[in-house]
């Protein structure tokens, strides 16, 4: 069997050597660099199915990194922040990331989210096209048109809007998205689900003027509507 590779970009020996190690047990082959340039050249060289990605970087930093990975491949991004990173993090799945983690990461964490992202199908079992006015998506392509134009979406953001539309009017909360997503062993906390509805509703061309079809349940969770309305501003 071939084995899948992983891209370790992070220009500390110690946690490389760390990561490395890590990703080799999981049945990776590993391939490294160390300054955000190599990481795109190597990224676009080897089409590894999970690229770990430091946000400070010689050169070229890691939010940027992902940004130009994502113009091109549609691999797994774990981004390595600092401990109050919080800017970093918001940004890192702004610019498609699937997860973050901060240093200095758990390898038992990082074991656990990386496995938990690769078990989650990426293939919806229900195959028919769903269309919801303006809105439609279709599972077996992985595609969703918003008024007959393609909609780019990261595997996260498409795999809300999947669970959402599969269970129309449904309210999920966040522990629920989350496990859909990314499994039941998921590691991290909610707020990682905010970001990612944040961008998703963004792309959808949900704002201030215009709800949506997400829906925020104040106190509960999310829901999606099949008829998309004018009304008051959305919180998340």
């Amino acid at each position: 069997m071939t084995r899948q590779t992983a891209l370790v970009v992070e220009d500390s020996p110690e946690f490389s050597r760390i990561a490395s190690t890590l990703l080799a047990n999981e049945g990776f082959r590993v391939v490294t660099a160390t300054t955000g340039d190599q990481g795109v050249e190597a990224a676009r060289k080897h089409a590894p199915e999970l690229v770990l990605l430091d946000v400070t970087l010689p050169g070229l930093d890691g939010i940027e990194v992902c940004r130009q990975i994502r113009e091109f491949s549609d691999c797994y991004v774990v981004m390595v922040t600092g401990r109050t990173d919080e800017l970093d993090r918001v940004l890192g799945l702004t610019m498609g990331a699937d997860d973050y983690v901060t240093k200095p990461f758990s390898p038992r964490e990082l074991t656990a989210r990386i496995r938990a992202m690769r078990r989650r199908p990426r293939v919806s079992p229900d195959p028919e096209v769903r269309s919801f006015g303006r809105l439609t998506l279709d599972p077996v392509a992985r595609e969703v048109l918003v008024e007959d134009e393609v909609v780019e979406l990261t595997r996260i953001e498409y795999d809300l809007l999947d669970t959402l539309t599969a269970s129309p009017r449904r309210t999920f909360t966040r522990t629920q998205l989350m496990d859909a997503v990314w499994g039941g062993d998921w590691v991290g906390d909610d707020h990682v689900i905010v970001v990612h509805l944040a961008n998703l509703r963004r792309k959808l061309g949900e704002n201030a003027d215009r709800k949506g079809f997400i829906r925020t349940v104040r106190g509960f969770g999310y829901r999606f509507e099949p008829v998309a309305a004018h009304e008051p501003a959305y919180s998340v």
